[in-house]
């Protein structure tokens, strides 16, 4: 009678076995499928790339552990490795996946020309959804539009400068980049959104710095390639937060214009100005059937402006006055040719930007030697043929290329010589990229920077500071490490 009880225990137990084998037997099976299914995908690459050489990876790694120090990813040594690899070489994140690096301007034309997929809002739209899309926001980067922003730009500019000045000591310099950032998105506010919200937003700016270092951190990782084991990682709830935040900052902003829009003698009003702001297009933009943009599209497009808007802005101001502490004989050239065009005046017109000739070279050297975006990506819709008869498939990889010194052999693409760029090949410059997917808000971001310019060299002289030198880190938006600081003296 006493072992009656274990009949029923040993049926569970065994019950209990089997379901673990079971579960093993299909994680075998997931496993295995995932291992011919990686495996393969990494034979059509190989294929794929097979007429580009490129320098040796890792079959596992790939070059991954040589991102930050690799010679592919660090702006100032990708001529060094263009000489050596001609025209285009792949590199491998890991290895199940791979880009490939264009160093060539006739390549990089072929790519700009060819179209493809990119990366939020319009940027990752194609096909009739991005043209509409492009059509319907164009006017608003027209030029009369553009007009009014430059008083805009200038007040948000000022705000930050009276910053600076009251920070400024004889020993100690002034870290740029978090200033020149609220600063940025004031001005972007103000000019696309027409908010004046004096920039009380600190949560929205860690959000987009948490979204550019962990985008660019889940892409050097090959485990966080996986959907599944990234959400649950402390970086994809990290990742899922920042994205709460910034949403939640572009939420803030639609809701505020739609329910002024409410108003119908609000709504005629903005519908017969002669141009629309980019939240007035949006809002206001209907298709052919008299529909609107879904809530999903306007907010896509919304992070989208707010992000291009303001945080590469940012980092092409911090590191174009980065060189100028660094060259103080253009610096000196600059500020005199800016007091010519301003004379007695003490802010910045729109009709004096057209006449900062060198000043304006001085920009574009700066842009190539630390473009704000140091990689454009685009996933290729249909097969590519290069000038040299080479080609690439569709659809199984994207292409990458550093928006860097490109077509070394014509000038020292690292010298800061803005005499030079007369020479340059048209595709030899690409801090905007180009072709027909080319910054919509090119011209916005080109004012931007004439303006920042020109107010901070007339009231500061910018110097260096040797015990912080800046230490690039090329996420998605060009930072530093360390920080761009700059001593300030205050012109008399």
């Amino acid at each position: 009678w006493s072992r009656e009880p274990k009949r029923p225990l040993r049926r569970a137990a065994t019950s209990s076995s089997l379901l673990l084998y079971l579960a093993a037997g299909f994680c075998l099976i997931y496993v295995l499928l995932k291992a011919i299914q990686l495996y393969r995908k990494r034979q059509q690459l190989l294929k794929a790339f097979e007429s580009f050489p490129g320098p040796p990876s890792h079959w596992l790694y790939g070059h991954s552990s040589q991102v930050g120090k690799d010679v592919g990813w660090r702006i100032k040594q990708v001529a060094v490795l263009g000489k050596k690899v001609p025209h285009a070489y792949p590199r491998w994140i890991g290895g199940f996946m791979a880009f490939l690096i264009v160093n060539h301007p006739d390549y990089a034309k072929t790519v700009f020309g060819h179209g493809g997929t990119v990366i939020g809002g319009l940027l990752i739209l194609h096909g009739p959804k991005w043209f509409q899309h492009r059509r319907l926001l164009t006017p608003g980067f027209h030029y009369d539009v553009l007009k009014p922003y430059v008083s805009l730009m200038a007040e948000s500019t000022k705000v930050m400068l009276d910053k600076w000045e009251r920070l400024i000591t004889l020993d100690k310099s002034v870290e740029l980049f978090d200033h020149v950032s609220l600063m940025t998105l004031d001005s972007i506010m103000k000019c696309a959104f027409s908010c004046h919200s004096n920039c009380q937003t600190d949560n929205y700016i860690k959000a987009v710095y948490d979204l550019t270092y962990l985008v660019f951190h889940r892409i050097r990782f090959f485990p966080f390639h996986n959907d599944f084991i990234y959400r649950i990682s402390p970086q994809g709830r990290r990742f899922q937060e920042a994205c709460r935040l910034a949403h939640q900052h572009t939420d803030k902003v639609i809701k505020e214009r739609k329910t002024s829009l409410q108003d119908q003698q609000e709504l005629e009003k903005i519908q017969k100005k002669k141009y629309l702001d980019f939240l007035d297009i949006l809002l206001c933009a209907k298709d052919e059937n008299g529909a609107g943009l879904s809530d999903e599209d306007l907010r896509a497009e919304v992070d989208t402006f707010m992000f291009e808007g303001h945080d590469t802005t940012a980092s092409g101001i911090s590191w174009l006055l980065n060189c100028m502490a660094l060259y103080p004989e253009h610096q000196q050239r600059c500020r005199e040719e800016i007091k010519e065009i301003l004379g007695d005046r003490e802010t910045i017109q729109w009709d004096d930007l057209g006449k900062m000739t060198y000043s304006t070279m001085c920009i574009k050297k700066s842009l190539r030697l630390y473009p704000p975006v140091p990689t454009v990506s685009r996933l290729l819709s249909k097969p590519i043929t290069f000038p040299d008869g080479r080609t690439l498939p569709e659809g199984l990889f994207s292409l990458l290329f550093l928006k860097g010194p490109i077509l070394p052999s014509v000038f020292d693409p690292m010298r800061f010589s803005p005499e030079n760029l007369s020479k340059r090949h048209s595709h030899a410059f690409l801090p905007f990229a180009a072709g027909a997917r080319n910054c919509i808000g090119k011209q916005f971001a080109m004012n931007e920077l004439k303006v920042a310019l020109a107010l901070t060299l007339l009231r500061f002289e910018l110097s260096p500071d040797p015990a912080k030198p800046p230490k690039e880190i090329p996420q998605v938006v060009l930072k530093s490490s360390s920080g761009i600081h700059l001593l300030l003296r205050k012109l008399p």
